[in-house]
């Protein structure tokens, strides 16, 4: 069943709730570090107040008892200076508070309501019909004559602020949405060969993302960095040392070793694995052939080396799609930032080029590159439908 956009919704003086993923760095003092995730609802919300909308945004900020679980206060105040409509905020979520606030607005006008994650079922995950009986539904949806999902990032989570409504109200994709959709869903449409650059420190899901591609033919080619290509590396008999053997076995990751074996067994001509790494010694960064492994007990590998990036770029100089699903290491530290920057500028030349989202879309703002063709604002939205699965609330709003 397809999924309705804003080109189906008549929004004119209609109350519409948006769901939106503005959940941003905060500075000590709760202030946005960074509006990114907000800029990327302004066409959407735009759209919306542009067509007379009356127009409640839903959001998060955070989780329960970390630092960064915040009033969405200040979110309201910059959305306020980065949209040409008036924005509003009110510190209720679906009290009557937040339904007269609702009921208050005139249209072309926003209100972004409080935190959703303040109230507790939001942090729990249900099917959405009952997710339409929880109080935040329940209270909220009759305020409510619309209701838009512009929260790709969250998508894969079935909460009630993301899965609820559409059992209550006619529902949307918003414009964030609907790109991600139309291009993450339609990655065997790109130009080809296709190769994929799997890494960072979530193991269990670039081993995912790299077996889907394979066994599907997605990829012709798979780049591993990272801590993926420790793993990998250690599938093939390499010795990786001390210290990042216990990084493997302390996050519960030597089961991926098996699991990166077996892909190696099957398309080791299609998987590509460093020739050099680097490691910290005396506080400086020293580079070490694969063939001279294991380095010092105390030295992680914390980054790919020039030669894997010379290799590496060699093979992207000749791809006609290139996906990008995590850094090549500690990026963070300017002495182990060279794979990473070296690898996604050559991605950056690809024909078409797909960044997915969290940490690889974090490296590339830190490094200031551009020429991608599509940026995800979710990390775990994109992994996953990077890996076919579905998303619960796109699901829901079929």
């Amino acid at each position: 069943m397809p999924i309705r956009t804003l080109d189906d919704l008549a929004a004119a003086d209609r109350a519409v709730g948006v769901r939106v993923d503005i959940n941003s760095p905060l500075t000590d003092d709760g202030r946005l570090a960074d509006d990114a995730r907000l800029r990327a609802h302004v066409d959407t919300l735009a759209e919306l107040l542009g067509d007379d909308a009356r127009v409640a945004v839903l959001a998060h900020q955070g989780r329960p008892g970390g630092d960064e679980f915040a009033r969405l206060e200040s979110h309201a105040e910059r959305l306020d200076d980065l949209l040409e409509f008036p924005v509003s905020y009110c510190d209720a979520t679906f009290s009557q508070d937040a339904r007269d606030a609702i009921a208050e607005l005139d249209g072309g006008e926003a209100v972004i309501l409080e935190n959703t994650r303040f109230y507790s079922e939001e942090y729990m995950e249900f099917e959405p019909p009952r997710a339409a009986e929880t109080f935040l539904v329940d209270r909220l949806a009759p305020a409510l004559d619309a209701y838009v999902n512009d929260a790709f990032a969250a998508a894969h989570r079935s909460q009630p602020s993301l899965v609820g409504f559409p059992e209550r109200v006619p529902a949307y994709a918003g414009r964030v949405m609907e790109e991600e959709l139309a291009v993450l869903g339609a990655i065997d449409e790109t130009p080809t060969p296709r190769t994929y650059v799997v890494g960072g420190a979530k193991v269990p899901d670039s081993v995912m993302v790299a077996e889907h591609a394979l066994e599907h033919d997605l990829a012709e080619d798979v780049l591993v960095t990272g801590v993926v290509a420790n793993v990998f590396l250690a599938a093939a008999g390499v010795d990786v040392g001390r210290e990042s053997t216990a990084f493997i076995h302390d996050r519960g990751y030597e089961n991926e070793i098996a699991r990166a074996g077996d892909l190696l067994a099957e398309y080791g001509d299609r998987l590509h694995l460093p020739v050099d790494v680097a490691v910290e010694r005396d506080g400086e960064r020293v580079e070490l052939s694969t063939d001279d492994l294991p380095p010092a007990d105390d030295e992680a590998l914390l980054d790919v080396g020039s030669e894997t990036v010379a290799a590496y770029a060699d093979v992207l100089a000749e791809t006609g799609t290139a996906v990008l699903n995590g850094p090549a290491g500690v990026f963070e530290d300017d002495k182990f930032a060279d794979g990473t920057r070296g690898i996604f500028e050559a991605a950056s030349g690809a024909v078409y080029s797909i960044v997915g989202g969290g940490d690889t879309a974090a490296a590339i703002r830190e490094f200031g590159l551009s020429g991608f063709d599509h940026v995800s604002t979710g990390g775990g939205a994109a992994l996953r439908m990077l890996t076919g699965e579905e998303l619960a609330a796109v699901e829901a709003l079929r």
